[in-house]
């Protein structure tokens, strides 16, 4: 299912002309290099234990979207993944929503929460950034090297096809360039009042635990932290079952059905 967004095309999870109306919609947000599909069977396994609406899309110049316009971004290119995103939540005529975001779809989850607090009932974040942290940095770095040095970009490729190495160039050059270490998206937090869930592992090889610390003493809406021992950047591949078990009572705590 495509939608047409600011004259891009977006690939959708589903048909969205499907959902039932009166069911919170729970939106995936993909990671940096992620798509539609390298969610795998994560959002199904969050349909089977809720009775919600499940929706994931493809950013603009990822997966099955529209290619990039453009070669280089902007510092606010989260912001204004928020704000497309607001712009999908009015095409659809979504007003219950809770977003699942996975590292910069964390952080446009945060961005989102901000700037749309009637529409988002609940936000949960893995590995979400509020700020640049020398790790982060590093982090990329090493990514950088395995793309060029392994079969890494041969296996996005099998997601992003063609657009693959621009879709790695739009991460790796935004983050480290020298005017993007000063990007800091912590004064939009106060202006989040849904109920959050702040995921991260301890290992996560892109932030530290001050990641965590920041989004859930800054927020306003009532935010839980779940810190993960011996988990990296993706928790929901590396033991989706704790990560389902706390999805779950996060849910009933904010009054959906489960």
């Amino acid at each position: 299912m495509n939608l047409i967004i600011d004259k891009y095309t977006l690939h959708f999870s589903r048909d969205t002309n499907s959902l039932p109306p009166d069911n919170t919609t729970i939106i995936f947000l993909h990671d940096s290099l992620g798509c539609v599909e390298l969610w795998r069977d994560f959002p199904k396994s969050i349909e089977s234990i809720c009775n919600c609406n499940v929706l994931s899309y493809d950013r603009h110049g990822y997966g099955k979207s529209s290619p990039f316009t453009v070669i280089q971004r902007n510092n606010d290119y989260l912001l204004k993944e928020a704000m497309i995103l607001g712009k999908i939540l009015d095409q659809l005529s979504l007003s219950r929503v809770v977003l699942f975001g996975h590292s910069d779809g964390g952080s446009i989850a945060l961005l989102a929460a901000a700037l749309f607090p009637e529409k988002i009932t609940g936000i949960i974040t893995e590995g979400a950034h509020v700020f640049v942290e020398k790790k982060t940095i590093k982090g990329i770095k090493e990514a950088v090297r395995l793309f060029k040095n392994t079969n890494l970009k041969e296996r996005l490729f099998k997601y992003h096809g063609e657009k693959t190495d621009a879709v790695f160039k739009m991460w790796t050059e935004t983050w480290l360039s020298p005017s993007y270490q000063s990007w800091n998206i912590e004064k939009y937090l106060p202006k989040i009042k849904c109920p959050s869930l702040i995921i991260q592992g301890e290992n996560d090889e892109y932030g530290t635990l001050e990641q965590v610390y920041s989004i859930v003493e800054k927020t306003t809406g009532e935010s839980n932290s779940l810190i993960l021992k011996n988990i990296g950047h993706t928790p929901h591949k590396e033991n989706p079952q704790i990560v389902i078990e706390k999805v779950n009572q996060f849910l009933r705590k904010i009054g959906i059905s489960c």
